[in-house]
């Protein structure tokens, strides 16, 4: 069987994700009179104009927890995770780096304006409409922010929030999960420290690029334990109206609400979990503990202390200690009166 050159495959790639997709440059469609008809580029650059939010950050970083707290807004629609954005995304990156494939599409005249237009119609169409229709989209996708930079260059008003995470809770609930995403070695905590230093590095230097303004960190702890602060901050950020409805994410979700590809569903369904912080403590081979800073060093960057193996994330607020730790147990509480009455009764 005859080898296709590299080259080729990635033409037959973006000819077969993106070159349909290309129409939406002067194409639009009306579903209520199931009809195409023609709009002009200054309305496609108006299209890309909108100010979408997009969520990102490492696997079990959060990132699906977030989504969940913004679909409890009554403006906000985020959905399902896509998928399909970030192989169009990964495809637009490999074609860029393919000497002969710009030297075949820029001949053409289809590189790089009108190739970035048609993947920035494409992203749109598939956030807009693979859901219901909101007054602010998001698309929540974890590694999309390794595109933040391009991302930002298709949509200049967007904003971008990365999902911070210890590493060491991220790799263990990776591992002890069995999770087989992306290339991470579920086999091993050194190699799945090191995939997720390498690409929360990318991620952390695109956002800090992009600015303040336009990319925000989140950390999963303070989303779990401060999330009052934290999502007044979050939302301060998004220029949006903060909703107490967030707080109450559990309340708004179904099994519906959720793709195969999103491996938190259990978790997010209730309500915030706490436990997730410390299950990692304990776990990780003490080879991996000693040479932790070598790993990741991105634990020090991003403000955790690689030497500390029982770190203390912080305080639950007010909100958290009652929702999570007051009222399970007054349930208990209650519960254990109402049996011990019933077996009194009953004797």
């Amino acid at each position: 069987m005859r080898n296709i050159p590299t080259g080729s495959l990635l033409l037959i790639c973006f000819c077969s994700f993106v070159f349909p997709f290309l129409l939406l440059q002067i194409m639009d469609y009306n579903s209520k009179t199931d009809q195409w008809t023609l709009y002009s580029s200054v309305d496609s650059r108006n299209r890309r104009q909108m100010e979408i939010i997009f969520i990102g950050g490492m696997h079990r970083s959060g990132t699906t927890l977030l989504r969940t707290m913004l679909d409890a807004h009554a403006d906000i629609r985020c959905g399902p995770e896509t998928v399909v954005i970030l192989n169009v995304l990964g495809v637009r990156e490999a074609m860029a780096k393919d000497p002969m494939i710009v030297s075949h599409i820029s001949k053409t005249k289809l590189y790089p304006e009108v190739t970035d237009n048609a993947v920035a119609q494409f992203i749109l169409e598939i956030i807009i409409r693979h859901a219901p229709p909101a007054t602010h989209y998001c698309n929540k996708d974890p590694l999309q922010m390794l595109f933040s930079k391009y991302l930002h260059f298709l949509f200049p008003n967007a904003k971008f929030v990365l999902m911070i995470r210890d590493g060491r809770a991220m790799a263990h609930s990776i591992i002890s999960r069995k999770l087989e995403l992306y290339t991470y070695d579920i086999e091993s905590y050194r190699g799945t420290l090191s995939t997720w230093n390498k690409n929360i590095e990318r991620m952390h230097k695109q956002c800090i690029k992009l600015g303040e303004k336009i990319c925000q960190l989140v950390y999963y702890e303070q989303l779990v334990l401060q999330p009052v602060s934290t999502t007044k901050n979050l939302f301060k950020f998004l220029e949006i109206p903060w909703s107490i409805a967030v707080l109450h994410h559990e309340k708004y979700t179904n099994q519906s609400d959720f793709s195969k590809a999103e491996a938190s569903t259990d978790q997010v369904s209730k309500p915030l979990y706490l436990d997730g912080l410390t299950q990692w403590f304990g776990n990780i081979p003490e080879d991996v503990e000693k040479d932790m800073l070598k790993i990741a060093p991105m634990l020090n960057v991003l403000g955790y202390n690689p030497k500390d193996r029982t770190p203390n994330y912080g305080e639950p607020d007010e909100f958290v200690k009652e929702k999570v730790i007051v009222i399970p147990y007054l349930i208990f509480f209650l519960v254990t009166i109402s049996v011990t009455f019933k077996s009194r009764f009953s004797d």
